[in-house]
């Protein structure tokens, strides 16, 4: 891939940068700001060398309409507060607004145009739609810089379509993104261990099944664990269970034992009444959970057992909550994991954080981020890389 040190001299030169500016807002307040702060390094490599930099992004999922409430106005200021300069934000996507913002940039300053999703044709599955909006951002700029891992397992005019007009070159967060997770997966340092978590084993079939045939052992927490437990005839009471995945699963265990990969399983439960943070639990034995209970997190010997199983691996990937962590009573296990994996980086482990509720637990519950080798800022990204999956907003730049 190409990178910004190929695009030469940028002085004066209009950049298009594509960031992934998708942060969880209440209200007009961010109360993460981790992917904004991502995205400094390329957009203060490219002030610092005079260009005008144009940045374009989503936030939320607008109908391909303009819509007040996913508007891009509260990442412009935290931007402007993190750069340390004024962002200037277009009230359009690439319409008279933006046109007359890109225009009045000078040397080293930011633009920022609103809400990309604002306009249907970003997500549209009709190729000359989307290629018609690449155009027009690209008629804002004289090169294009790939920095929103975030989306780059999306074919998006932002995405995909503009890096085919522009000369193009990849951001330092994709960087180091696809240089960490390659690290993780081609030829890794072993043992190699995998925790998973989330709630669903569907959104994660791929991924399992490829890591299969990769790793060598796979710890399951969070929702998707009841459909293990399941696999293995253990009822799980009122916990989240896909029927339809049980079949797959005891295939998984079967695979796994083929191929002398571990399957770590919570060996204890915490279990409440109710979905709800302040529902009576209780802690129960993994294969004795009451029927009228539903499983909210793994257990603390469970988050004994994860941590002895991080303990020693030389590669660690960690994608899903193991517990409904945004509950004080359920974060314990997800804490555990957390705690397992800056123990290993600190004997020199290397350990990524994949993106999405991971990344986002692990600055909820108060880790330092210096403390994991690679904190991804992409969830669906980075489990389409770990599934072996190509990569749109990647190959296009490898083309």
């Amino acid at each position: 891939m190409k990178t910004i040190d190929d695009l030469g001299d940028l002085r004066g030169k209009r950049v298009l940068v594509r960031s992934d500016f998708n942060v969880p807002l209440d209200g007009t307040t961010i109360t993460d700001d981790g992917r904004i702060r991502a995205a400094l390094p390329t957009l203060e490599r490219l002030t610092d060398a005079g260009a005008k930099v144009v940045v374009t992004a989503h936030l939320g999922r607008p109908k391909g309409e303009p819509d007040p409430k996913y508007s891009l106005a509260p990442v412009a200021t935290r931007l402007g507060e993190l750069l340390g300069v004024p962002v200037h934000l277009a009230e359009d996507v690439v319409g008279p607004s933006a046109q007359a913002t890109v225009e009045g940039l000078g040397e080293g300053e930011v633009a920022l145009l609103e809400n990309i999703r604002f306009d249907a044709r970003e997500t549209s599955k009709d190729e000359t739609e989307r290629q018609a909006l690449a155009r027009e951002l690209a008629g804002f700029a004289d090169a294009f810089v790939s920095d929103g891992f975030g989306v780059v397992h999306r074919k998006q005019a932002s995405v995909y379509d503009v890096a085919q007009v522009l000369p193009a070159a990849v951001g330092e967060l994709v960087l180091k993104e696809v240089d960490s997770l390659k690290r993780a997966t081609q030829d890794p340092e072993r043992p190699y261990a995998v925790v998973l978590g989330g709630s669903k084993v569907s959104d994660k079939l791929g991924v399992i099944a490829n890591l299969l045939t990769k790793a060598d052992r796979l710890l399951i927490g969070g929702g998707m664990v009841f459909t293990f437990l399941a696999a293995k005839g253990h009822q799980v009471g009122k916990s989240l269970l896909e029927a339809d995945q049980i079949d797959t699963v005891k295939g998984y265990l079967a695979d796994a034992e083929k191929n002398g990969v571990e399957i770590v399983l919570p060996t204890d439960v915490v279990v409440a009444e109710a979905f709800a943070a302040d529902s009576p639990h209780e802690v129960v034995a993994a294969d004795a959970i009451p029927e009228d209970k539903i499983g909210l997190d793994i257990g603390p010997a469970s988050g004994e057992l994860f941590a002895s199983k991080i303990a020693d691996a030389r590669t660690v990937v960690w994608n899903g909550p193991m517990g409904v962590f945004e509950f004080d009573a359920f974060a314990d296990g997800t804490r555990a994991v957390a705690q397992a994996l800056v123990d290993a980086t600190g004997k020199g482990a290397f350990t990524i954080v994949g993106g999405g509720d991971s990344a986002a637990a692990v600055r909820t519950l108060g880790f330092d981020e210096a403390g994991f080798s690679h904190i991804s800022t992409g969830g669906g990204a980075s489990l389409e890389f770990l599934e072996g999956k190509d990569l749109p907003g990647i190959s296009v730049l490898e083309a």
